[in-house]
């Protein structure tokens, strides 16, 4: 139980860098939402582009980052030389990426639909550039469990990037109404939305200075046959974040491609802007992230401890316990962001709350995404990481195909169920196969009670009635939750194991 104390304790230190990180960049989302309207498409655009640049950062790591965790605990291998090996590798790679790209900058811009704002592009591939090489020294952290380091790296980004958007977003704007001349020098209007990106280039820039100690402080040395060992290990990782990452963005990639500018709508033909739309499911769709978070902040966590955990005996035990938590907690998330949704939707503008139905659907494919996270380890752990990449390529397909046969009727509802029906695909296939190849005893029945009381509980609350008073609402809600809480407490965490005031239960 230590090694699972361990991982809580890092999962803490994650969590709380990933959840106020987040929580802070949501304040971003009321700003783009309340200065950027929905028809000017401005928080489409943003929607649209960072898609691009996830589908890129996966690209430009190439499974790196999974990579050197596994070949620094392989026995026989010198984990500095990995790590320079690693560094040089997805060094090199980026900037190669970025100069190429900024040569073809002019055609990319249009195919993309950027004709008019190249620098657009030209910003989100440097940025993204950047953030492949980072992700390495990030990654070396994590080996060294220098949980306080990295994550007080993610909040200066946070904060830096909030401060900067708040100055250009809200309170230059105002000043420039009055006295333009005292701001033009730093400020344009007509910039607009470029900003955000701007903003992220110089941010993220920012952060590479405070890894001199991790660029510096190490012998370079590329070792070519390690490399190629590595390669080898990453290829079929390339092709599982491909997919996966694909999940999570293709909607937001190809929805402006495949929504029709006119619809028939209960018999009436109307206009669609489907960049508004995108703005407005990306919006709605931010909501739902607090499940990412969750996910996020376990996966920096469980990473290292899985492969170090590799060679112990109680090791498929952990991994079982860690399945389990992580549901449980994901559960209660779920329950939390609903139950308060009446609150929690003030994040974003009035305008963009018509899309927040999709907000339930949206958590429900991040859990599935985290278990199918949690079930894939078995494949990295035996070097089959083929079968993540069948796995998640037959995801991939399943949430294409439901976009295209849905999204230019139903928009981007059809979007969100997409989402569920491609990691449900991947998490199934990964737990059946796995199974039979690295068998794993999981508390199904305990988990499938916590999913039918969490159903049982979200169905009760949907037929509340709406006109009764918000307050009301959030008032049962609020027993709702503590009734999960009750039967979680009594089922698998008794106050008494709790420390100092745990004496006083039974």
């Amino acid at each position: 139980m230590a090694g699972l104390g361990s991982l809580l304790k890092e999962t803490a230190i994650y969590g709380l860098s990933s959840i106020v990180g987040r929580f802070l960049n949501y304040l971003l989302v009321p700003i783009y939402t309340a200065k950027l309207s929905v028809e000017s498409g401005g928080y489409g655009i943003i929607t649209n582009v960072y898609a691009y640049v996830a589908l890129l950062m996966v690209l430009l790591t190439y499974g790196m980052e999974t990579t050197f965790f596994r070949f620094a605990n392989k026995e026989g291998e010198k984990p500095m030389e990995v790590y320079s090996t690693t560094l040089i590798s997805v060094g090199c790679s980026s900037l190669m990426f970025v100069t190429m790209v900024l040569l073809l900058l002019d055609p990319i811009s249009g195919w993309m639909g950027y004709e008019k704002h190249p620098e657009y592009i030209g910003m989100m591939v440097t940025c993204v550039a950047i953030d492949a090489f980072q992700a390495i020294p990030f990654a070396y952290l994590r080996y060294q469990k220098k949980a306080i380091k990295f994550a007080a790296l993610k909040l200066l980004f946070i904060f830096m990037s909030i401060l900067l958007n708040i100055c250009y977003f809200v309170w230059f704007p105002d000043l420039y109404e009055t006295n333009p001349d005292l701001i033009s020098a730093i400020y344009n209007p007509q910039v607009g939305v470029g900003y955000a990106f701007a903003i992220n280039l110089l941010c993220t820039a920012s952060i590479t200075i405070w890894f001199w100690p991790e660029l510096t402080g190490i012998k370079y040395k590329f070792n070519k046959d390690l490399w190629k060992r590595m390669i080898k290990y990453s290829a079929p990782l390339v092709l599982l974040g491909l997919a996966g990452i694909l999940n999570q963005t293709l909607d937001k990639i190809i929805y402006p491609f495949l929504r029709p500018e006119i619809v028939e709508e209960n018999g009436i033909i109307v206009t669609v802007n489907a960049t508004a739309e995108l703005g407005i499911y990306g919006a709605a769709s931010k909501i739902a992230m607090i499940m990412a978070m969750i996910t996020q902040a376990f996966r920096f966590a469980y990473e290292p401890f899985v492969f170090g955990k590799s060679h112990d005996k109680d090791n498929k035990e952990m991994y079982a316990k860690a399945m389990k938590f992580f549901i449980i907690f994901t559960l209660l998330a779920f329950l939390g962001v609903m139950f308060y949704m009446d609150l929690i939707q003030l994040i974003i503008g009035a305008k963009y709350r018509v899309g927040l139905e999709v907000v339930p659907i949206v958590m429900m494919a991040e859990i599935l995404m985290g278990v199918y996270f949690n079930l894939s380890f078995w494949y990295k752990l035996t070097d089959e990481t083929k079968w993540g990449a069948i796995f998640s390529f037959c995801g991939c397909m399943v949430l294409f195909l439901v976009n295209v046969l849905f999204v230019p009727r139903f928009g981007y509802i059809a979007c969100a169920w997409a989402g569920v029906a491609g990691y449900g695909t991947a998490m199934t296939l990964s737990y059946f196969v796995g199974q039979k190849k690295y068998p794993i005893n999981y508390e199904i029945k305990n988990i499938f009670q916590y999913v039918l009381l969490t159903l049982m509980l979200y169905g009760i609350s949907v037929e509340l009635p709406s006109e009764w008073n918000m307050w009301l609402r959030m008032g049962i809600n609020t027993v709702l939750l503590l009734i999960f809480i009750g039967f979680m407490v009594k089922k698998d965490f008794p106050l008494s194991q709790l420390p100092i005031i745990g004496k006083y239960f039974k």
